[in-house]
C-alpha cells in the first residue's frame, strides 16, 4: 500500500482534476443509491403497509425530514391519479434517475482519461531521464534486455493494473461506503454483521493478492531475460551463424522461454481465481444475510418486509463493487510488482546529484595531472594503482599496453564516467570532481572503437540537431566525409539505420570523428578508433583523425603502434601501472617492455 501511494504522488499536480473526479463519482453514487432507497417506500404505500401523508410536512437537512417529505410526495401522487398511474410515474423518475446517474459517470469516467494516461506519461518521462543520468557501472551491472522490458512491460503493467483500476479503487470506496450508510438506516444490527462478513472476505482475498505480487514479480524478471536473449542474438546473428551455434543459443532461449511459461501459468491462475472466489464468498455472504434478516423479519424485531426487502436491493448493489474492488486488489498487486522494479532505475543514485556548489569551466590552459591515483572495481581486482602522469595542453600522447591492462579505465577516470578509489585528478590546478559536469564533459571529444550512431538523420548524428549549417559542412571536411555524404543527397535528411546499418564500417567512424570535429572540444580522447577498419578505411579515417588533431591536446589508445610513433609520449600500461613513457625513439633506446611490444608487431 505504502508504494502504491508513492505511485499516486504523481496525481498531485492534477488535483483539479481528482477533484472533479471524485464529485461526479460521489454524484454517480448518490443517484443510484436513490433510485433504490426510494423503493422501499413506495412499496410500502403502494401496498397499504404504511398510512398516506397528507400534511405537507416541514422541510429539513436530515434524514427523517427527506424520508417524511419523500413520503407526503407519492402519497399526493397516489391520492391525486391513483395507484396505477403513481405506478407509471414512479418508473419515469426511475429511469431520470438512472439517466443522471450515467451522465455523472461518464463525465467520471471523461475526467480520469487524461488523468491515469498523464501518470504513465510523467513516469515515463521520469524513468528516461532518469536512465540518461545514471553511472556507467549500472548499466555494466544490469542486463540491457531487463532495462527495456521496464521501460515495456513494466510501464504497460502499471498501465493496465493499476491506472485502469483508479476507477475502482476510488468509486468502488464510495459505493460501499454510502451503500453501508443507507442500510444503517434502515437496520444498523443486520449492517454491521455485513459489514463483518465482507471484512473477512476482504482480508482472504488481500492474502491471495500479495502472493500474486510475488509470481508476478517473478514473471518480469524472467521476461527481462529472455528480452536479453533476444537482443544479444539479433546483435550477435553474424557469430551464431558463422559457428551454427544456433542450437545453443536456442536452448538458452527454450530454458527461459519455458520459465515464462510457468511462471504465468502461476500468476494467471491466482489472477483468475479472484472473479470466482468474490463471486462464491459473495454467494455465502447473501445467503448467511438472507437467513439472519429472515429471520428478524420473522421474528417482529423491527425490520419489516418491505424494508428487508429494500435492505436486500441495497446490498445486492453493495456486492458488484465489493467485488470489483477485490479484483482490483488483485490487479494493483500485481501492478505494484512492475512498479517496484522500476524503482531499481528510480531510486539509483545519479552521478548528476549534488552538483549545486559546482564550478563551471569553458577552458583547458594548462594541463590535466593524475596523483597518486588508484581505482579497483567494487568486488573486483585493482584496475588502475598509483598513477601519477600530467598531460600537457597541445600535446599527443598514446596509452599502449596488453587488454586489461587498465588503457580503458583511465578515458573513463578521465571523463568522470567513474571517480577514483583513492588519490585526486586536476584539470588546471582545479579537481575534477568540483567542476560542473556539464562544463567539463564539453572539454572532451571521444572516438570510440565501435562507432556510436543513432537512427536518425546524418545531420543529427553529428550536431544533435537538423540544422546544416557552416559548422556542420566545416566537420564533414574534417573528418573526410564530404564525398559519401553528398551521394546519399535526400537520404542525410533519414534515418541511417540502427547503429548506422545503412553505412559502412570507415564511414559510420568518419561520422563519428565529425561529430567531434562539430563539437570542437580542447581534448580528444581517442580509443582504437581504426582498429576495427580495414586498410584503405584506415588510411581515410587515420587522415581525418590528423586532421581533427591539429592543435589539440590528443589522447589515443592504440594496439597498432605504427600509428602513434610521432606522438609527444607513450605511456606503457602493465597492471594498472605506469611502467615506462617517453617519445618512440627513447622507449626504444630503454629495451623495456615497450622496445618488446614493438618487436613482437614487427614494426
Amino acid at each position: 500500500m505504502k508504494n502504491y501511494l508513492t505511485l499516486l504522488r504523481f496525481l498531485l499536480p492534477y488535483k483539479k482534476f481528482i477533484f472533479w473526479f471524485i464529485i461526479f463519482s460521489i454524484l454517480t453514487v448518490i443517484f443510484s443509491l436513490v433510485s433504490l432507497v426510494m423503493l422501499v417506500p413506495f412499496l410500502e404505500l403502494l401496498f397499504d403497509k404504511t398510512e398516506l401523508i397528507t400534511e405537507k410536512p416541514n422541510f429539513e437537512w436530515n434524514q427523517k425530514s427527506i424520508i417524511n417529505t419523500f413520503y407526503y410526495f407519492l402519497s399526493v401522487q397516489i391520492i391525486e391519479n391513483g395507484k396505477t398511474a403513481a405506478l407509471g410515474f414512479f418508473c419515469i423518475l426511475v429511469v431520470i434517475i438512472f439517466f443522471l446517474k450515467n451522465i455523472f459517470r461518464y463525465l467520471a469516467l471523461f475526467i480520469l482519461a487524461p488523468l491515469r494516461n498523464r501518470l504513465i506519461l510523467d513516469l515515463r518521462d521520469l524513468l528516461y531521464r532518469k536512465l540518461l543520468k545514471l553511472e556507467l557501472s549500472f548499466f555494466q551491472k544490469n542486463q540491457k534486455g531487463d532495462l527495456i522490458t521496464k521501460f515495456t512491460t513494466d510501464l504497460t503493467e502499471i498501465e493496465y493494473s493499476i491506472m485502469n483500476t483508479l476507477e475502482t479503487s476510488i468509486q468502488s470506496p464510495l459505493n460501499i461506503i454510502l451503500f453501508l450508510g443507507a442500510m444503517m438506516t434502515i437496520s444498523y444490527q443486520l449492517t454491521f454483521f455485513v459489514f463483518g462478513m465482507i471484512l473477512v472476505m476482504a482480508l482472504f482475498i488481500g492474502k491471495i493478492g500479495k502472493s500474486l505480487k510475488k509470481e508476478s514479480k517473478n514473471a518480469k524478471d524472467v521476461l527481462g531475460k529472455l528480452t536479453s536473449i533476444i537482443d544479444e542474438t539479433i546483435h550477435g546473428i553474424k557469430i551464431i551463424q558463422a559457428y551454427f551455434v544456433q542450437h545453443w543459443i536456442y536452448e538458452k532461449f527454450k530454458t527461459e522461454n519455458t520459465r515464462i511459461y510457468n511462471v504465468y501459468n502461476k500468476m494467471y491462475r491466482k489472477r483468475d481465481l479472484s472473479s470466482p472466489l468474490t463471486e462464491f464468498l459473495a454467494i455465502v455472504v447473501i445467503c448467511i444475510v438472507l437467513w439472519f434478516g429472515g429471520n428478524m423479519v420473522l421474528s417482529g424485531t423491527g425490520l419489516s418486509p418491505s424494508k428487508f426487502i429494500g435492505f436486500m436491493v441495497i446490498f445486492s448493489q453493495l456486492i458488484p463493487p465489493a467485488k470489483s474492488f477485490s479484483s482490483a486488489i488483485y490487479e494493483i498487486k500485481k501492478g505494484m510488482a512492475s512498479y517496484e522494479r522500476i524503482q531499481t532505475i528510480l531510486n539509483e543514485a545519479s552521478f548528476y546529484e549534488n552538483e549545486a556548489n559546482s564550478k563551471k569551466m569553458d577552458f583547458f590552459n594548462h594541463a590535466l595531472d593524475f596523483k597518486n591515483v588508484s581505482f579497483h572495481y567494487p568486488n573486483g581486482p585493482i584496475a588502475i594503482q598509483d598513477f601519477n602522469f600530467s598531460f600537457e595542453k597541445g600535446k599527443k600522447y598514446a596509452l599502449v599496453g596488453a587488454s586489461g591492462a587498465g588503457k580503458s579505465t583511465i578515458f573513463d577516470l578521465i571523463l568522470r564516467f567513474i571517480n577514483p578509489t583513492n588519490g585526486q585528478i586536476l584539470i588546471d590546478q582545479q579537481p575534477i570532481d568540483i567542476i560542473d559536469l556539464k562544463s567539463y564533459r564539453y572539454l572532451y571529444g571521444i572516438v570510440t572503437q565501435e562507432a556510436i550512431l543513432f537512427n536518425y538523420s546524418v545531420a543529427e548524428n553529428i550536431s544533435f540537431q537538423t540544422i546544416e549549417n557552416e559548422n556542420f559542412k566545416k566537420a564533414l571536411q574534417i573528418s573526410n566525409a564530404v564525398d559519401f555524404v553528398e551521394k546519399m543527397n535526400e537520404e542525410t535528411k533519414e534515418a541511417i539505420g540502427e547503429r548506422g546499418s545503412k553505412l559502412s564500417g570507415g564511414e559510420k567512424q568518419r561520422l563519428n570523428i565529425a561529430r567531434i570535429a562539430y563539437l570542437n572540444p580542447e581534448i580528444i580522447l581517442l580509443d582504437e578508433a581504426t582498429s576495427a577498419l580495414d586498410s584503405k578505411n584506415e588510411k581515410e579515417v587515420h587522415a581525418a583523425l590528423e586532421k581533427l588533431m591539429e592543435n589539440k591536446t590528443s589522447i589515443i589508445i592504440a594496439h597498432r603502434l605504427s600509428t602513434i610513433q610521432n606522438v609527444d609520449a607513450i605511456l606503457v600500461i602493465e597492471n594498472g601501472q605506469l611502467k615506462e613513457f617517453g617519445s618512440h625513439q627513447d622507449l626504444i633506446a630503454k629495451n623495456g617492455l615497450y622496445s618488446e611490444m614493438v618487436r613482437l608487431q614487427k614494426i
